[in-house]
């Protein structure tokens, strides 16, 4: 294909929506967060985390310095519960290799967007960017994901370059990605289409672009539609929760503004991915930082919650009206609120009462395994669901409820603040 490959046809009508043309008959689309899970993308550990220190570890948001040969095994470990039970996963790795090595064009985007002439000046950044077009696609796919230091520069310095001159060998030239683990926040799918995010912080900034040249020239995903693109107002993966068929909840807080949970609910009204969206704000802390932090879905009418928001939070709701009409630029919303949280989601939901399992058994144990990540869990089907094994009470309080749990686990993993969830993306499952 080269650099003539044709990208995803983002904004045409076409019968493959969702298609899967290396599975013919299979769909990718996602219409809740507990349909039996067919397809999931990962991303196995590497170089990426090997570049945190003490020194930068706080800007790249990881709580400590991970263990890299344990958080890898730990990862494979997930992976393999998850191949068990009949899904496909994918790695991002090996779909960001494939993508660079059939697409010129992709080529040009990734090495465009890692390279900032901003920061180095344009010689070194030419002279970089040169380089870099003639790597091979799995080397260059490593680079793009782990960095580059000054001291890895395969060329000798230029008497020109202030920027060479006054940076230490150890600083980077390309910043590694080491949240590239957390594959739930740069994209999301809903029905047959993938919402590509707009990641609050710097330091997760780059890698939409990462994500985005997947969906766009990888072969797997040709003729997949966009359901939200936003390069301005924040909304991360981690905030989206598929309550219901129709039904999206959003969290707005450390990570997701307002604007950006308003534009993503205006956009599925307009491409009717969606009939009501709720609007829930969160606490803006590490803690809490995305609303997978506090709930998910464990089964279609269930959840588990972190009890100490359990009566104080709250959503605004946003239905599309009857009469509502994408063509003319301004379809009518009705929003009201806001209302207790469990409330407003059954009624959207159409059901009489959520089912909510508490994380923890007392004050203490809640806080403890909501900040290891006992709320986060991922649906493999209604009622079974992944967890960190460290989460021992809230994972007992799950199994009294009639979920079934697949220990993970997540020692390791869970140094950058995400559990199961947050390291997938799912891209395929069965309808409720």
């Amino acid at each position: 294909m080269g650099a003539d490959a044709v990208p995803a046809r983002h904004g045409e009508d076409s019968d493959a929506d969702g298609l899967d043309p290396d599975s013919p008959g299979t769909r990718l689309t996602v219409t809740s967060e507990v349909g039996t899970l067919r397809t999931v993308l990962l991303h196995r550990p590497g170089d990426e985390l090997r570049r945190l220190t003490p020194r930068n570890n706080d800007q790249l948001l990881f709580d400590g310095i991970p263990w890299v040969e344990r958080a890898q095994q730990e990862h494979d470990a997930f992976t393999g519960v998850l191949r068990e039970r009949g899904v496909e996963v994918l790695l991002l790795a090996d779909l960001l290799a494939e993508t660079l090595a059939v697409s010129g064009a992709a080529r040009i985007q990734g090495i465009s967007a890692a390279v900032d002439a901003r920061r180095l000046g344009h010689s070194l950044a030419d002279q970089l960017a040169a380089f870099l077009r003639g790597v091979r696609a799995r080397d260059l796919a490593n680079i793009l994901m782990a960095g580059m230091t000054f001291d890895e520069l395969p060329f000798g310095p230029d008497a020109t370059s202030l920027v060479r001159r006054m940076h230490h060998g150890a600083d980077f030239v390309i910043d590694p990605l080491p949240n590239l683990l957390f594959t739930r926040d740069s994209s999301f799918w809903i029905g047959p289409r993938v919402a590509i995010t707009s990641l609050a912080l710097p330091a997760r900034i780059r890698e939409t672009s990462l994500t985005d040249l997947i969906y766009a020239f990888h072969p797997r995903f040709l003729g997949v539609r966009r359901a939200y693109e936003s390069h301005t107002a924040p909304i991360e993966g981690g905030d989206v929760l598929l309550l219901a068929p129709g039904v999206v909840a959003v969290g707005v807080g450390e990570r997701t503004s307002p604007a950006g949970a308003e534009a993503l609910a205006r956009s599925l009204f307009d491409d009717d991915l969606a009939h009501t969206v709720l609007v829930v704000p969160i606490a803006q802390s590490r803690a809490t930082m995305h609303l997978d932090t506090v709930c998910t879905m464990v089964d279609s009418d269930a959840l588990v919650m972190y009890p100490a928001v359990r009566d104080s939070l709250c959503a605004f709701t946003i239905e599309r009206e009857d009469d509502y009409s994408a063509r003319d630029g301004d379809g009518r919303v009705a929003m009201s609120g806001p209302d207790p949280f469990l409330v407003a989601a059954a009624k959207a939901m159409g059901i009489d009462k959520l089912r909510v399992i508490d994380t923890g058994l007392d004050g203490v144990t809640a806080e403890r395994e909501q900040w290891d990540d006992g709320n986060n869990t991922l649906a493999l089907a209604p009622g079974v669901v992944a967890a960190y094994e460290r989460n021992e009470m809230t994972n007992a309080r799950l199994e009294d409820a009639g979920i079934e749990v697949l220990r993970i686990p997540g020692s390791e993993l869970g140094s950058g603040r995400g559990g199961p969830r947050c390291l997938s993306c799912p891209l395929s499952r069965d309808e409720l």
